[in-house]
């Protein structure tokens, strides 16, 4: 994997909102002294959530309210991509490009995403929606798939084709709602299409299939613990 770097681009400083700051207080108090150090990832993510992004005066602060060299912090937020390390859209859209996807479409729904929006990590012109190619999301069954994060959460959307996915980023960006999880109207979560084919005998959750347990053996007298 290359190197991450920092945007050339920087803020002059980072505060805390007076939420996430108190937010911050309470996570050290998990950790006894000399300890704090542990409280990084959380920190850096909670300061993502605020800010949209990973900056390097963001680091600092973290390094500096967790006792610990500004390298460390550094060397944690270059190596986990789930840290932006440059600011992204008020859409954050990190296609799923790993052999699942890949197999049902997803090099399709990546040119949706230059269409759309452009260039791979480029924020939109009108700074709604940016993307991300990336590695499993763990929602294969319901291949292909994008997670797109907010700063108030990030939201599965399942079942793509390159014309509902579309049609999903321009909804986003105009502020229309849009529907979560998976985008095919004959699924139900993950369940497979159509009518259930198994586990369909109602004897098996009614209760009447099951047998008294004096009837089985060796099995613990009632009220035994």
């Amino acid at each position: 994997m290359a190197h991450r770097r920092p945007a050339k681009d920087q803020p002059t400083s980072f505060e805390w909102s007076q939420d996430n700051q108190a937010w911050c207080a309470a996570q050290l108090k998990k950790y006894p002294q000399g300890r704090q150090a542990s409280c990084v990832i959380p920190f850096l993510w909670r300061g993502q959530k605020q800010e949209g992004w990973v900056s390097i005066p963001m680091m600092e602060r973290i390094a500096k309210e967790l006792e610990m060299p500004y390298i460390r912090v550094y060397e944690v937020a270059t190596f986990y991509t789930m840290f932006n390390l440059a600011p992204v859209g008020e859409f954050f859209v990190q296609l799923c490009g790993t052999t699942p996807c890949m197999l049902r479409g997803s090099n399709d729904l990546r040119e949706v995403c230059k269409k759309v929006i452009g260039p791979e990590m480029q924020t939109s012109d009108d700074g709604k929606l940016s993307w991300l190619e990336v590695e499993c999301l763990g929602a294969c069954c319901n291949a292909p798939m994008a997670q797109i994060s907010t700063r108030d959460g990030d939201h599965y959307y399942e079942d793509l084709t390159p014309e509902n996915f579309e049609k999903l980023l321009n909804d986003l960006r105009a502020g229309n709602p849009v529907k979560t999880g998976t985008q095919n109207p004959a699924r139900h979560t993950s369940d497979p299409e159509g009518d259930l084919t198994s586990l369909t005998d109602p004897a098996l959750y009614d209760g009447s299939a099951a047998k008294p347990l004096e009837t089985i053996p060796n099995a613990a007298p009632a009220g035994a613990d």
